[in-house]
Parts: C-alpha cells; structure tokens; sequence
C-alpha cells in the first residue's frame, strides 16, 4: 500500500514562479536592470535562488556583489511569499482524498524553513501536512537521499511505501536513491531542454488527479495475499 505522498514544493505542490519573478525582477530594477519576462524567471525557479540570481545579474555565489543582491531578492521575496502563489489546480482536491484515504503527504524541499513554514502556513497547508522537510533540516541536500529518508522516519512509512513527486531531475534521483516511487509533475516548472522521460522515474503525470490514480493502479497490481 502507498501510505505517504511526498511533494517537492516550488513547481509541484505550489505555483510559486509569479512571486519569485515579483521578487527577482524589483531587485533587478533596485540595481539598476531592466525586468525580464516572466517565460524566462519560470523555468528557473525550480533551481532556486541561486539560479535567479545567475539568471538576473550572471552572478554567483562568492562573486561581488551576490550577497547585496540575494540579500535583497530574499528580503522582497518573504515579504510577499502568497502574493499571487497557490496550489496548483487539483492539488486541493488530492489532499483532501489522500487525507479521506487515511494516507499522509508532506513536502520535502530545498527551500530553507523560514520561507518554507511561514509559506504552507499562509497557504494553509502547514498544520495539514504530516512532515515539512526543508532545506536547512538535514544535510545534505537533494538529490541526496537524506531529506526523503528524514521524512520517511518521520512519518513512520517504509521508502517502498512512499511516493516522491518533483519537478526537476534532482527529485527524482534523491527519490529513486531513497527507494521511493517516482513521479515527475510535467506541470511544473519544466526547462525546454529538460528531458524528463530520461530521468527513469516511474510515472509522467500532467496533472495533480494523476498521482491518485498511479496510487490506485499501483495497489491494483499487487497480488493478493492468502
């Protein structure tokens, strides 16, 4: 039986892309650069703040200047984490038949847990799930297998009888390296030259009503037990 759906948050449990775009292009205007269309922020997002900021300004980390910018791409960001950012269509729905199916759901992500608990709690979302695991809980990151594990001793399912859904390549390898079933969300925040039917995940889903029936077609197919 599957007892637990892990979710990756930016791309796959919310539609966080409108307000990182919001907070990358003020601090491009703050410093002086022209906004860039929101087409060219979301496929980013997934990568985080260090790809916006790579993205933004052709900087990284220990390069002058980063750390002014960050700063403030961080501090325009928090202030408007739920903006315009929602659950994606039909996530709503498949928590509420996960929950009525006694199965538990989490997230499982690389953003750190000041933007991440105040963002589900904003959401409603926060006291709902069953573990948060965020950037900043474990070390080390994905697409290692510790955050997953972490939320899988926390739940008090076995890997086999989790799910893991994301959006980006790293997902799923920190899932199959967890001994999780796979899924990657075409919804989400998906790059032109992204090949996801390479990355060996277990399932290709275009909408969140997709996992529910991976789930049940799942359970179809083991056989019973006499």
């Amino acid at each position: 039986m599957i007892k637990t759906v892990l979710f990756d948050l930016d791309g796959t449990l919310a539609d966080t892309a409108p307000d990182l775009a919001h907070a990358l292009n003020r601090t491009l205007e703050a410093f002086g650069r022209p906004p860039l269309p929101y087409e060219r922020i979301r496929p980013v997002v997934s990568h985080g703040g260090v790809a916006l900021l790579r993205l933004g300004f052709d900087l990284g980390p220990g390069e002058p200047g980063y750390d002014e910018r960050r700063a403030h791409l961080l501090e325009v960001y928090r202030a408007n984490l739920t903006r315009e950012t929602r659950p994606f269509p039909g996530i709503p729905e498949l928590l509420d038949w996960l929950e009525a199916s006694e199965r538990s759901w989490g997230v499982v992500t690389n953003k750190p847990a000041w933007l991440t608990e105040p963002l589900l709690e904003q959401l409603g979302l926060l006291a709902r799930a069953a573990v948060v695991v965020s950037g900043d809980t474990v070390e080390p990151n994905k697409p290692h297998p510790a955050p997953l594990l972490h939320a899988c001793h926390q739940t008090g399912s076995m890997a086999g009888q989790c799910i893991y859904v994301g959006d980006a390549e790293r997902d799923i390898q920190a899932g199959r390296a967890a001994g999780m079933h796979t899924l990657v969300a075409l919804f989400g925040y998906l790059a032109a030259a992204d090949d996801p039917a390479a990355w060996q995940a277990d399932g290709l889903i275009n909408a969140p009503g997709d996992i529910m029936e991976f789930i049940l077609s799942a359970e179809a197919s083991k056989p019973s037990v006499r």
